[in-house]
């Protein structure tokens, strides 16, 4: 097994403890750890940075926490996001962050007139894990996973990040449900995947 350089963003807006994505995020780190894989963490709750309001902010230079967040990116090989699902989507903590950390001349670059953007993030891997209280057949099939399609495509695939996987981690409050959600992340930890 290849060692990989791991990010692990821990993506749960509240710092209080008790969330299940902070147990997964640093379950998901310790097993990565133990297998031989270099982990490092990333717990938004614990950032502060200012949110982006207009074209000029996200064109310009980010502020100096940013990027040692763009560090953090350009070191790894593999980043696992984990965020529980809010209002059908991602936190908007973590859309904040992730419209700081991807931006142009860093993550993606303007390409010619009507040319795509060049991606700058080509030849790392990602896994997206979204904890939720519904059955996660049911965010499948009825929901579509439309705004986990969205961080796939739109932002992820955008930058470059190939592959990109996805575990989707229903009825968290149902013990065995976290038990099952809990076992296959250390799995994939494991295999730094």
């Amino acid at each position: 097994m290849t060692k990989k350089n791991i990010l692990v963003i821990d993506a749960h807006p509240d710092p209080s403890g008790d969330h299940f994505v902070h147990a997964l995020a640093a379950q998901y780190a310790a097993a990565a750890g133990a297998a031989g894989h270099l982990v490092q963490v990333v717990r938004l709750s614990e950032l502060k940075f200012p949110w982006l309001r207009n074209a000029g902010e996200f064109a310009a230079q980010p502020p100096g926490m940013i990027g040692s967040q763009q560090q953090h990116f350009s070191w790894a090989q593999h980043v696992v996001i984990l965020y529980p699902l809010w209002l059908g989507s991602m936190p908007a903590l973590l859309k904040a962050y992730l419209e700081q950390v991807m931006r142009p001349g860093f993550a993606f670059a303007y390409g010619k007139k009507n040319a795509l953007p060049k991606k700058l993030m080509i030849g790392k891997s990602a896994r997206i894990v979204v904890t939720m209280g519904m059955p996660s057949l049911f965010y499948k099939l009825y929901y579509r996973s439309h705004s986990v399609k969205s961080l796939v495509r739109n932002i992820l695939g955008f930058v470059g990040f190939k592959p990109i996987r996805v575990s989707l981690i229903g009825n968290v409050e149902n013990s065995k449900a976290r038990s099952r959600g809990m076992a296959e992340l250390i799995a994939h930890a494991k295999a730094g995947t």
